[in-house]
Protein backbone atom coordinates (compact mmCIF):
# COMPACT_ATOMS: atom_id res chain seq x y z
CA UNK A 1 0.00 0.00 0.00
CA UNK A 2 1.23 3.54 -0.72
CA UNK A 3 3.02 5.05 2.26
CA UNK A 4 3.45 1.75 4.07
CA UNK A 5 6.67 -0.02 4.97
CA UNK A 6 7.58 -3.68 4.81
CA UNK A 7 10.68 -5.42 6.06
CA UNK A 8 12.09 -7.82 3.46
CA UNK A 9 14.15 -10.61 4.92
CA UNK A 10 16.70 -12.27 2.68
CA UNK A 11 17.00 -15.88 3.79
CA UNK A 12 18.03 -17.66 0.59
CA UNK A 13 20.75 -17.34 -2.03
CA UNK A 14 18.23 -16.09 -4.63
CA UNK A 15 14.91 -14.43 -3.87
CA UNK A 16 12.34 -12.38 -5.78
CA UNK A 17 9.95 -9.79 -4.42
CA UNK A 18 6.93 -8.40 -6.25
CA UNK A 19 5.61 -4.90 -5.48
CA UNK A 20 1.95 -4.25 -6.21
CA UNK A 21 0.32 -0.88 -6.89
CA UNK A 22 3.67 0.79 -7.56
CA UNK A 23 3.75 2.90 -10.71
CA UNK A 24 7.56 3.22 -10.93
CA UNK A 25 10.44 0.87 -10.29
CA UNK A 26 11.21 1.06 -6.55
CA UNK A 27 14.59 2.20 -5.27
CA UNK A 28 15.88 -0.13 -2.55
CA UNK A 29 17.28 1.31 0.64
CA UNK A 30 19.20 -1.65 1.93
CA UNK A 31 20.26 -2.65 5.44
CA UNK A 32 18.44 0.23 7.10
CA UNK A 33 19.07 0.73 10.82
CA UNK A 34 22.20 -1.43 10.48
CA UNK A 35 19.95 -4.46 10.20
CA UNK A 36 22.72 -6.85 9.11
CA UNK A 37 26.48 -6.86 9.86
CA UNK A 38 27.59 -7.27 6.25
CA UNK A 39 29.29 -5.30 3.49
CA UNK A 40 26.87 -4.93 0.60
CA UNK A 41 27.79 -4.04 -2.97
CA UNK A 42 24.83 -2.63 -4.89
CA UNK A 43 25.23 -0.76 -8.16
CA UNK A 44 23.04 2.28 -7.58
CA UNK A 45 22.61 4.76 -10.42
CA UNK A 46 23.27 8.46 -9.77
CA UNK A 47 19.52 9.08 -10.05
CA UNK A 48 18.78 6.49 -7.38
CA UNK A 49 21.42 7.91 -5.06
CA UNK A 50 19.97 11.39 -5.55
CA UNK A 51 16.53 10.12 -4.60
CA UNK A 52 17.85 8.45 -1.46
CA UNK A 53 19.80 11.55 -0.45
CA UNK A 54 16.73 13.74 -0.78
CA UNK A 55 14.06 11.47 0.66
CA UNK A 56 15.49 8.56 2.67
CA UNK A 57 14.44 8.79 6.33
CA UNK A 58 17.20 6.49 7.59
CA UNK A 59 20.07 8.91 8.41
CA UNK A 60 22.97 6.59 7.63
CA UNK A 61 21.56 5.39 4.31
CA UNK A 62 20.84 8.96 3.24
CA UNK A 63 24.35 10.06 4.24
CA UNK A 64 25.92 7.06 2.48
CA UNK A 65 23.95 7.82 -0.69
CA UNK A 66 25.13 11.41 -0.63
CA UNK A 67 28.76 10.42 -0.09
CA UNK A 68 28.68 7.90 -2.93
CA UNK A 69 26.99 10.37 -5.26
CA UNK A 70 29.32 13.25 -4.44
CA UNK A 71 32.34 10.96 -4.83
CA UNK A 72 31.18 9.89 -8.29
CA UNK A 73 30.57 13.47 -9.38
CA UNK A 74 33.92 14.74 -8.07
CA UNK A 75 35.94 11.88 -9.56
CA UNK A 76 34.24 12.33 -12.95
CA UNK A 77 34.91 16.07 -12.75
CA UNK A 78 38.58 15.44 -11.89
CA UNK A 79 38.92 13.35 -15.03
CA UNK A 80 37.28 16.09 -17.09
CA UNK A 81 39.49 18.81 -15.60
CA UNK A 82 42.64 16.74 -16.25
CA UNK A 83 41.53 16.49 -19.89
CA UNK A 84 40.98 20.25 -20.12
CA UNK A 85 37.20 20.02 -20.04
CA UNK A 86 34.78 21.82 -17.70
CA UNK A 87 33.01 19.74 -15.05
CA UNK A 88 29.29 19.09 -15.35
CA UNK A 89 27.12 19.17 -12.26
CA UNK A 90 23.60 17.70 -12.46
CA UNK A 91 20.77 19.96 -11.32
CA UNK A 92 19.27 17.03 -9.41
CA UNK A 93 22.18 17.05 -6.95
CA UNK A 94 21.61 20.73 -6.23
CA UNK A 95 17.90 20.07 -5.77
CA UNK A 96 18.63 17.27 -3.31
CA UNK A 97 20.98 19.55 -1.35
CA UNK A 98 18.31 22.26 -1.30
CA UNK A 99 15.74 19.81 0.05
CA UNK A 100 18.15 18.79 2.80
CA UNK A 101 18.58 22.40 3.86
CA UNK A 102 14.83 22.98 3.81
CA UNK A 103 14.11 19.92 5.97
CA UNK A 104 16.78 20.48 8.62
CA UNK A 105 14.13 21.21 11.24
CA UNK A 106 12.67 17.71 10.87
CA UNK A 107 15.76 15.74 9.88
CA UNK A 108 18.08 17.43 12.35
CA UNK A 109 20.71 20.10 11.89
CA UNK A 110 23.57 17.75 12.78
CA UNK A 111 22.49 15.24 10.13
CA UNK A 112 22.16 17.88 7.41
CA UNK A 113 25.61 19.25 8.25
CA UNK A 114 27.11 15.77 7.87
CA UNK A 115 25.14 14.99 4.71
CA UNK A 116 26.32 18.17 2.96
CA UNK A 117 29.97 17.73 3.92
CA UNK A 118 31.71 16.47 0.80
CA UNK A 119 34.06 13.48 1.06
CA UNK A 120 37.66 14.49 1.72
CA UNK A 121 40.37 14.45 -0.92
CA UNK A 122 42.34 11.68 0.78
CA UNK A 123 39.27 9.45 0.80
CA UNK A 124 38.52 10.27 -2.84
CA UNK A 125 42.11 9.57 -3.86
CA UNK A 126 41.76 5.96 -2.73
CA UNK A 127 39.30 5.40 -5.59
CA UNK A 128 41.75 6.64 -8.26
CA UNK A 129 44.10 4.27 -10.07
CA UNK A 130 46.60 7.12 -10.51
CA UNK A 131 46.07 10.07 -8.21
CA UNK A 132 46.09 13.54 -9.76
CA UNK A 133 45.93 15.74 -6.64
CA UNK A 134 45.63 19.01 -8.56
CA UNK A 135 42.64 17.89 -10.65
CA UNK A 136 41.00 16.24 -7.67
CA UNK A 137 41.47 19.37 -5.56
CA UNK A 138 40.08 21.56 -8.34
CA UNK A 139 37.08 19.26 -8.84
CA UNK A 140 36.08 19.15 -5.18
CA UNK A 141 36.43 22.92 -4.81
CA UNK A 142 34.44 23.43 -8.03
CA UNK A 143 31.53 21.40 -6.65
CA UNK A 144 31.60 23.38 -3.41
CA UNK A 145 31.53 26.63 -5.35
CA UNK A 146 28.74 25.38 -7.63
CA UNK A 147 26.60 24.53 -4.60
CA UNK A 148 27.41 27.92 -3.08
CA UNK A 149 26.38 29.76 -6.25
CA UNK A 150 23.19 27.78 -6.78
CA UNK A 151 22.11 27.77 -3.14
CA UNK A 152 23.42 31.13 -1.97
CA UNK A 153 19.98 32.27 -0.83
CA UNK A 154 19.33 29.00 1.01
CA UNK A 155 22.68 29.07 2.77
CA UNK A 156 22.32 32.75 3.70
CA UNK A 157 18.78 32.34 5.01
CA UNK A 158 19.61 29.27 7.07
CA UNK A 159 22.80 30.86 8.40
CA UNK A 160 20.73 33.76 9.74
CA UNK A 161 17.98 31.48 11.07
CA UNK A 162 20.49 29.40 13.04
CA UNK A 163 21.98 32.39 14.86
CA UNK A 164 22.24 31.53 18.58
CA UNK A 165 19.22 32.62 20.61
CA UNK A 166 20.53 31.53 24.00
CA UNK A 167 23.86 31.43 25.82
CA UNK A 168 26.27 28.67 24.82
CA UNK A 169 25.46 25.23 26.17
CA UNK A 170 27.20 21.91 25.39
CA UNK A 171 23.94 20.27 24.31
CA UNK A 172 23.55 18.05 21.25
CA UNK A 173 20.88 20.36 19.85
CA UNK A 174 23.10 23.43 20.06
CA UNK A 175 26.06 21.47 18.70
CA UNK A 176 24.02 20.46 15.65
CA UNK A 177 22.90 24.03 15.03
CA UNK A 178 26.48 25.27 15.33
CA UNK A 179 27.70 22.61 12.92
CA UNK A 180 25.11 23.43 10.27
CA UNK A 181 25.58 27.18 10.65
CA UNK A 182 29.34 26.73 10.24
CA UNK A 183 28.75 24.60 7.16
CA UNK A 184 26.60 27.36 5.64
CA UNK A 185 29.36 29.86 6.40
CA UNK A 186 31.93 27.61 4.72
CA UNK A 187 29.88 27.32 1.54
CA UNK A 188 29.19 31.05 1.42
CA UNK A 189 32.95 31.65 1.72
CA UNK A 190 33.38 29.77 -1.57
CA UNK A 191 31.89 32.81 -3.29
CA UNK A 192 35.07 34.70 -2.31
CA UNK A 193 33.44 38.10 -2.06
CA UNK A 194 33.99 41.01 0.30
CA UNK A 195 30.60 40.20 1.84
CA UNK A 196 31.47 36.56 2.49
CA UNK A 197 34.74 37.60 4.12
CA UNK A 198 32.90 40.17 6.23
CA UNK A 199 30.48 37.49 7.35
CA UNK A 200 33.33 35.18 8.38
CA UNK A 201 35.01 37.99 10.34
CA UNK A 202 31.73 38.82 12.04
CA UNK A 203 31.22 35.17 12.94
CA UNK A 204 34.73 35.07 14.37
CA UNK A 205 34.37 38.25 16.43
CA UNK A 206 30.90 37.51 17.79
CA UNK A 207 31.59 33.89 18.76
CA UNK A 208 31.04 33.20 22.45
CA UNK A 209 32.77 29.82 22.31
CA UNK A 210 35.92 28.32 20.83
CA UNK A 211 34.03 25.96 18.47
CA UNK A 212 32.31 28.80 16.63
CA UNK A 213 35.43 30.94 16.62
CA UNK A 214 37.54 28.12 15.22
CA UNK A 215 34.94 27.40 12.52
CA UNK A 216 35.30 30.97 11.29
CA UNK A 217 39.09 30.79 11.58
CA UNK A 218 39.14 27.65 9.42
CA UNK A 219 37.18 29.50 6.75
CA UNK A 220 39.46 32.53 6.86
CA UNK A 221 42.61 30.36 6.86
CA UNK A 222 41.65 29.05 3.42
CA UNK A 223 41.16 32.43 1.76
CA UNK A 224 43.60 32.94 -1.09
CA UNK A 225 45.45 36.19 -1.61
CA UNK A 226 46.53 38.93 0.74
CA UNK A 227 43.50 39.77 2.83
CA UNK A 228 44.03 41.53 6.16
CA UNK A 229 41.03 39.71 7.66
CA UNK A 230 42.81 36.36 7.50
CA UNK A 231 45.98 37.35 9.29
CA UNK A 232 44.09 39.44 11.85
CA UNK A 233 41.94 36.44 12.77
CA UNK A 234 44.96 34.13 13.05
CA UNK A 235 46.76 36.62 15.29
CA UNK A 236 43.71 37.26 17.47
CA UNK A 237 42.97 33.55 17.90
CA UNK A 238 46.53 32.82 18.98
CA UNK A 239 46.63 35.80 21.34
CA UNK A 240 43.45 34.61 23.04
CA UNK A 241 44.26 30.89 23.27
CA UNK A 242 48.07 30.76 23.39
CA UNK A 243 48.07 29.27 26.88
CA UNK A 244 45.70 26.42 25.92
CA UNK A 245 47.96 23.79 24.36
CA UNK A 246 45.23 21.76 22.63
CA UNK A 247 43.67 24.88 21.11
CA UNK A 248 47.07 26.01 19.83
CA UNK A 249 47.39 22.59 18.18
CA UNK A 250 44.17 23.32 16.29
CA UNK A 251 45.53 26.75 15.32
CA UNK A 252 48.63 25.13 13.84
CA UNK A 253 46.56 22.49 12.05
CA UNK A 254 44.22 25.07 10.50
CA UNK A 255 47.24 26.55 8.72
CA UNK A 256 48.99 23.32 7.80
CA UNK A 257 45.86 21.85 6.21
CA UNK A 258 44.92 25.04 4.38
CA UNK A 259 44.35 24.82 0.65
CA UNK A 260 46.21 28.08 0.03
CA UNK A 261 49.02 27.90 -2.50
CA UNK A 262 51.51 29.26 0.03
CA UNK A 263 50.76 26.62 2.66
CA UNK A 264 54.25 25.09 2.53
CA UNK A 265 56.07 28.42 3.13
CA UNK A 266 53.58 29.15 5.90
CA UNK A 267 54.24 25.81 7.59
CA UNK A 268 57.99 26.27 7.21
CA UNK A 269 57.75 29.69 8.86
CA UNK A 270 55.63 28.28 11.70
CA UNK A 271 58.43 25.87 12.64
CA UNK A 272 60.18 28.95 14.05
CA UNK A 273 57.05 30.27 15.83
CA UNK A 274 56.97 30.21 19.65
CA UNK A 275 53.87 28.01 19.41
CA UNK A 276 55.88 25.21 17.81
CA UNK A 277 58.27 22.92 19.63
CA UNK A 278 59.88 20.13 17.62
CA UNK A 279 60.45 18.28 20.87
CA UNK A 280 56.69 18.12 21.53
CA UNK A 281 55.03 15.28 19.57
CA UNK A 282 51.61 16.97 19.60
CA UNK A 283 53.04 20.08 17.95
CA UNK A 284 54.83 17.96 15.34
CA UNK A 285 51.63 16.08 14.54
CA UNK A 286 49.53 19.27 14.41
CA UNK A 287 51.87 21.13 12.07
CA UNK A 288 54.16 18.72 10.20
CA UNK A 289 52.18 15.50 10.05
CA UNK A 290 48.97 17.40 9.32
CA UNK A 291 50.74 19.01 6.36
CA UNK A 292 51.65 15.49 5.19
CA UNK A 293 47.90 14.74 5.10
CA UNK A 294 47.26 17.84 2.96
CA UNK A 295 46.89 15.91 -0.31
CA UNK A 296 47.35 18.73 -2.80
CA UNK A 297 50.10 20.65 -1.00
CA UNK A 298 52.20 17.77 0.35
CA UNK A 299 52.07 16.09 -3.06
CA UNK A 300 53.15 19.20 -4.97
CA UNK A 301 54.34 18.34 -8.48
CA UNK A 302 57.77 19.90 -7.87
CA UNK A 303 58.48 17.59 -4.92
CA UNK A 304 58.87 20.46 -2.44
CA UNK A 305 56.43 18.89 0.03
CA UNK A 306 58.30 15.59 0.00
CA UNK A 307 61.65 17.32 0.56
CA UNK A 308 60.23 19.35 3.45
CA UNK A 309 58.87 16.32 5.29
CA UNK A 310 62.09 14.39 4.67
CA UNK A 311 64.09 17.25 6.22
CA UNK A 312 61.83 17.26 9.29
CA UNK A 313 62.26 13.48 9.65
CA UNK A 314 66.03 13.97 9.67
CA UNK A 315 65.64 16.70 12.29
CA UNK A 316 63.72 14.29 14.49
CA UNK A 317 65.10 10.80 13.99
CA UNK A 318 67.73 11.02 16.73
CA UNK A 319 65.71 12.81 19.40
CA UNK A 320 62.41 10.96 18.86
CA UNK A 321 62.61 8.07 16.38
CA UNK A 322 58.99 7.02 17.05
CA UNK A 323 57.63 10.41 16.01
CA UNK A 324 60.00 10.52 13.04
CA UNK A 325 58.83 7.11 11.88
CA UNK A 326 55.22 8.26 12.05
CA UNK A 327 56.14 11.22 9.86
CA UNK A 328 57.72 8.80 7.40
CA UNK A 329 54.33 7.13 7.03
CA UNK A 330 53.25 10.21 5.05
CA UNK A 331 54.97 8.49 2.11
CA UNK A 332 52.89 5.30 2.33
CA UNK A 333 50.86 6.03 -0.83
CA UNK A 334 53.62 7.51 -3.00
CA UNK A 335 53.32 4.81 -5.67
CA UNK A 336 49.73 5.83 -6.43
CA UNK A 337 50.83 9.11 -8.01
CA UNK A 338 52.11 9.98 -11.48
CA UNK A 339 55.66 9.25 -12.57
CA UNK A 340 56.94 12.79 -11.87
CA UNK A 341 55.69 12.76 -8.28
CA UNK A 342 56.93 9.21 -7.81
CA UNK A 343 60.41 10.28 -8.89
CA UNK A 344 60.43 13.11 -6.33
CA UNK A 345 59.08 10.86 -3.58
CA UNK A 346 61.62 8.14 -4.34
CA UNK A 347 64.41 10.70 -4.20
CA UNK A 348 63.25 11.83 -0.76
CA UNK A 349 62.90 8.27 0.51
CA UNK A 350 66.29 7.21 -0.81
CA UNK A 351 67.88 10.28 0.79
CA UNK A 352 66.40 9.15 4.09
CA UNK A 353 67.46 5.53 3.60
CA UNK A 354 71.04 6.51 2.79
CA UNK A 355 71.41 8.96 5.69
CA UNK A 356 74.24 7.85 7.93
CA UNK A 357 73.02 6.69 11.32
CA UNK A 358 69.31 6.81 10.46
CA UNK A 359 67.30 5.43 13.36
CA UNK A 360 66.09 1.86 13.04
CA UNK A 361 62.44 2.90 13.44
CA UNK A 362 62.60 5.29 10.50
CA UNK A 363 64.71 2.97 8.37
CA UNK A 364 62.13 0.20 8.74
CA UNK A 365 59.29 2.44 7.49
CA UNK A 366 61.36 3.90 4.64
CA UNK A 367 62.63 0.50 3.48
CA UNK A 368 59.12 -0.90 3.48
CA UNK A 369 57.85 2.11 1.51
CA UNK A 370 60.55 1.72 -1.14
CA UNK A 371 59.59 -1.94 -1.44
Amino acid sequence: MPGSERLLQMTATTQSFVFNEVSEEPVPSLLRDFSAPVILDFDYTPEQLTLLLAHESDPFNAWEAGQRLASTLILEAATAIAAGQPPVWPASFVDAARRLLQTQATRGAAFVAEALTLPGETTLAEAMAVVDPDSLHAARNALRRHLAEQLEGDFSGLYAALAPQAPYAPSSEQAGRRALRSLCLGYLAELDTAESRRLAVQHFEQADNMTDQFAALSVLANIEGEHAERQAALDAFYARWQHEALVVDKWLQAQSTSRRRDTLPTVAALTAHPAFDIGNPNKVYSLIRAFGANLVRFNAADGSGYAFIADRILDLHDRNPQVASRLARCFDRWKKFDSTRQAHARQALERLRDHAGLSRDVLEVVTRALG
